[in-house]
């Protein structure tokens, strides 16, 4: 059985050591604090100003100013800065915070490609760590889809007792 990384290599096109590669700069430490607040900022605007009502409706029970901070604040754990959003949230358990979610591969897609237009016009973020981050958040959104995948199968399988009573 594949696991769930190996599968986000395969659906996302970027090996796991692309998509780490991030851990080898500090980019919170190149970038800065403000750049990911940036970024943040622009990427949800255009989320929440998406033309497909089927994606907005995704973030329909988030506020954007929240959905905003708790983004650049694991933009910047993650990628060097302080644990900014463990301190608020708690550990980040991407796939466990995305379960009520429909993390399909039209929607990492559509998330993709709001996060790459929002990279694209960012001209405080050089080319070599807009590619880092890009394989990041690419293998990342599929990592997400695996995960939500698995929730899919468990809901749909009984356990083994069920079939016994």
């Amino acid at each position: 059985m594949q696991s769930l990384q190996e599968k986000a290599s395969e659906w996302s096109g970027v090996s796991v050591d692309d998509a780490f590669a991030i851990d080898s700069a500090n980019l919170f430490q190149k970038l800065g604090l403000q750049t990911f607040i940036n970024l943040s900022t622009n990427f949800y605007n255009r989320v929440y100003d998406d033309e497909e009502e089927w994606f907005r409706s995704i973030f329909s029970n988030s506020k954007k100013e929240d959905a905003i901070q708790n983004q650049y604040e694991f933009f910047v754990q993650r990628m060097g800065g302080p644990p900014l959003y463990s301190q608020r949230k708690g550990h980040p358990a991407l796939i466990a915070r995305h379960r009520p979610f429909p993390v399909t591969h039209q929607a990492a897609e559509r998330w993709l490609s709001h996060m790459q237009e929002a990279l694209n016009t960012a001209t405080d973020i050089d080319s070599d760590s807009k590619t880092k981050m890009m394989n990041f958040f690419r293998h990342t959104a599929f990592f997400l889809v695996a995960g939500d995948e698995l929730k899919q199968q468990n809901k749909t399988v009984p356990c083994k007792h069920a079939a016994s009573k």
